[in-house]
């Protein structure tokens, strides 16, 4: 279990990569506005997604149930913290208005990566289409 990488592990590196050639970009190890010691994998600030890529082991996935052999209440006590964990984060995001996406290992890269530019796409299209855009009436007006 030491040698399993807790950030930048092949997983989320492909993810990332995957949506770095589709030309978005984004931050990693993001820190969630208030609640210390908790990143998500990471997001958009500016349009408020947070991306979250969970182990099926680590965050106890019911299609892949953790399976342990050694010191059994240890691990499935830290699997139900980590659980609790996830579920805060979840809620204190969503509370302070921002759009989280949760993944596990076992779903296809491809479709992880198209749900996340699919995410982005629609919020850059319900912000102001016209933000800083000048009208006609503006475009006609002599200066002064």
């Amino acid at each position: 279990m030491q040698r399993t990488a807790r950030k930048d592990n092949p997983f989320e590196r492909t993810v990332r990569s995957q949506l770095y050639a589709r030309k978005l970009r984004y931050r990693i190890h993001y820190p969630i506005p208030g609640m210390k010691r908790t990143t998500c994998d990471f997001a958009f600030p500016g349009m408020k997604i947070a991306v979250f890529l969970d182990g099926c082991f680590w965050h106890g996935c019911e299609v892949h149930p953790p399976s342990v052999k050694k010191n059994t209440d240890f691990w499935l006590s830290k699997i139900a913290r980590n659980r609790t964990r996830d579920a805060c984060a979840t809620a204190h995001l969503t509370e302070l208005g921002w759009t989280v996406l949760r993944f596990w290992e076992h779903e296809t890269v491809a479709t992880i990566a198209d749900k996340i530019s699919a995410t982005v796409e629609a919020k850059k299209m319900s912000a102001s289409p016209h933000r800083g855009a000048r009208t006609l009436e503006d475009v006609q007006r002599p200066p002064g």
